[in-house]
């Protein structure tokens, strides 16, 4: 199966930043916050820390981290796409007190030198990377011996199983025309393919140790429609 084509994603994150926020909102009725929640729960954010929000988006998590960092922290928000970078720094702004930084660039190679993250998250990104392995490889790199790490993403549940037929329902009668109606049936009908090729939990927690985590573990959440690939470097 053919692998994301990075500028296709870029275009895709790019057309849907002033909505991503409403519709997240909208299609898991608010609880894709508790889901991040637990994210922020496994890497375990203290005041001082640097901590790297990996295709941070329009920036949530990025926020809610660096409100845990202070004094003396910092945490950097990287995506590819400027449109949603553009709305993080506009909710920054609002807060200007927090110590956050945001960056355009490429989650497979950022640039940033090894080790230089306490902690990172990585949210809804795995997934769109054109090498999964890499982007696990590259988080691996940035982390210094010991720091955590918290994958979440969509699960992709064995194609048989109940999970399963629930989230083709999920995706197919509710987030498609929930889109569809802002104009963002084809950016949305992506969700199902982009799983297709999805490493599954084993797969993900084997690339996972395959490049250097010495722990990996990957938790389903919301019956299994969702999981969290909770990571220790």
């Amino acid at each position: 199966m053919a692998t994301p084509n990075p500028e296709h994603v870029r275009d895709l994150f790019e057309s849907i930043a002033p909505h991503y926020d409403r519709l997240n909102d909208l299609l898991s009725l608010g609880i894709h916050r508790l889901w991040k929640r637990q994210a922020v729960a496994w890497i375990r954010p203290r005041p001082g820390q640097r901590l790297l929000d990996l295709c941070c988006g329009t920036g949530d998590l990025a926020l809610v981290l660096a409100s845990r960092v202070r004094p003396g922290g910092l945490v950097l928000g990287l995506d590819a796409a400027e449109a949603p970078l553009a709305i993080a720094r506009r909710r920054a702004a609002r807060q200007g007190w927090l110590p956050l930084q945001w960056r355009q660039g490429d989650a497979l190679a950022t640039g940033l030198a090894d080790g230089w993250a306490d902690g990172a998250v990585m949210a809804y990104g795995l997934r769109n990377l054109p090498d999964p392995a890499a982007g696990l490889a590259e988080l691996r790199r940035l982390l210094r011996p010991g720091g955590r790490a918290a994958v979440l993403d969509f699960n992709r549940p064995e194609p048989a199983s109940l999970p399963a037929a629930f989230q083709r329902f999920y995706l197919r009668r509710l987030v498609v025309p929930a889109a569809g109606a802002m104009g963002l049936t084809e950016q949305y009908a992506y969700l199902e393919g982009s799983l297709a090729r999805f490493p599954t939990a084993p797969a993900q927690e084997a690339l996972a140790r395959s490049v250097g985590f010495s722990r990996a573990r990957h938790r389903p959440l919301a019956g299994g429609l969702m999981g969290l690939l909770e990571l220790v470097a």
